[in-house]
């Protein structure tokens, strides 16, 4: 995919292609677009400067600005200081003459441009029963097999593309992104890689030929695919436009049973998002974690550490065999395990470090992990429950006695 615009040549006039009867040739090439767009949104290459500047200097132009003053700092956060350091989120404030700033204008135009061309594809669901229940099954499964089983091709794009892209980037990248940034910038409308999802949504639409959209809106997806492809993210002021860089290094895996290359920042020993001079994140199968966990786990840090999931990642990074006898945690309950045969349920008191005790179940997973692996976990669960079987009756909403008639679970 070229980082450059794509000149448009269709006309103003916006339409819908009939492609009810070849779903299937329709979309062939989702899986394609939509891996193009995840590939942009974890990049790690430094920006392509000269191409992210004239993009962002065409959306100044449309909103009626001048060109800004480009500042170019080497992380979303370092973004966040210069914010800060210059004043700049008060230049935003809706009071007075508030509305004619660059960022609401250009939110503005932006947002009038996706609403035409949502409506230009809901247009096209009319002929399609049961959308909602459509897209639920077309997350269970590739696009080509949901186009045999009849599910639209609006439903598979919105499940292959919009919600996968946004499930890895906007939900898992850049919500670690934003945990490095104070909270006022929050209200500050920033723009970048987080958006792939929302372009390449548009964007497959346009490549597969089911939508033809206004040929203004085809150049304002233009602009914004040649800024998701050139660099990171950056916050538009009337002045001032500040381009932050993108991560050195950033580490993902798949997530477990999904099937449209989801994915989740992870690494097991080094920080998984990082930027230039040391602002980085260390992330263990998509919980951020602070160093200690990844670097040097203890039982005595774990009995300190009050939050439940990094204490959850810390007990896996050193192993439930090992954390169970340093620890000395008390057996209350051992029982095999109707739904994974040749695996037991155990349970044990747990003590949290801070003067109170938890119930937590020791079980295996009922579906191997992709290297084949079956994972060990821990589920906390009500300290009223002595017993295996209960306890793992109580994770489904069942009772022991139902949990034990079980063939399998997973």
């Amino acid at each position: 995919m070229s980082t450059a615009p794509l000149r448009s040549v269709a006309g103003r006039r916006a339409t819908f292609t009939d492609n009810t009867v070849h779903s299937t040739e329709c979309v062939s090439g989702v899986e394609t677009v939509r891996d193009a767009w995840l590939a942009h949104g974890l990049c790690a290459r430094p920006s392509d400067r000269t191409t992210a500047e004239s993009a962002v200097e065409t959306l100044y132009r449309r909103s009626g600005f001048r060109k800004p003053e480009f500042v170019w700092v080497p992380s979303p956060p370092a973004g966040s200081d210069v914010i800060a350091a210059e004043g700049l989120a008060t230049t935003l404030s809706f009071a007075g003459g508030g509305v004619q700033c660059v960022a609401v204008r250009m939110a503005s135009m932006l947002s009038e441009s996706r609403r035409r061309m949502d409506a230009l594809i809901a247009h096209g669901r009319s002929d399609w029963p049961n959308e909602r229940r459509a897209i639920e099954t077309a997350r269970t499964q590739s696009p080509d097999d949901s186009a045999r089983i009849g599910i639209s091709p609006n439903a598979i794009i919105r499940a292959a593309v919009w919600d996968s892209l946004r499930t890895s980037l906007f939900d898992g990248a850049a919500a670690a992104i934003r945990t490095l940034m104070p909270p006022f910038v929050g209200g500050v409308s920033w723009y970048g890689q987080q958006e792939a999802h929302r372009v390449g949504y548009y964007d497959t639409y346009r490549r597969i030929g089911l939508a033809r959209f206004r040929s203004d809106d085809l150049e304002l997806l233009d602009i914004h695919t040649a800024l998701n492809c050139a660099t990171g993210w950056w916050w538009a002021f009337d002045n001032v436009c500040v381009m932050a860089e993108r991560p050195t290094a950033l580490h993902v895996e798949p997530i477990p049973g999904r099937v449209h290359n989801e994915c989740r920042l992870h690494h097991p020993d080094v920080p998984a998002l990082e930027f230039e001079y040391g602002r980085s994140l260390f992330v263990l199968h998509g919980t951020i974690v602070p160093d200690w966990v990844v670097l040097e786990p203890t039982v005595e840090r774990i009995a300190r550490e009050r939050n439940v999931e990094v204490r959850r990642c810390a007990i896996e990074r050193i192993g439930w065999d090992t954390y169970i006898d340093e620890a000395g945690l008390a057996l209350i309950d051992r029982a095999d395990d109707p739904g994974n045969v040749g695996h037991t349920l155990q349970l044990y008191v747990m003590s949290d470090g801070w003067g109170r005790n938890d119930h937590i179940l020791l079980a295996v997973n009922g579906s191997p992990e992709r290297d084949g692996r079956r994972r060990r976990y821990g589920i906390y669960v009500p300290t009223r429950i002595s017993s295996a079987l209960d306890a793992a009756a109580w994770t489904y909403g069942i009772n022991g006695a139902d949990y034990a008639r079980l063939v399998r679970r997973t």
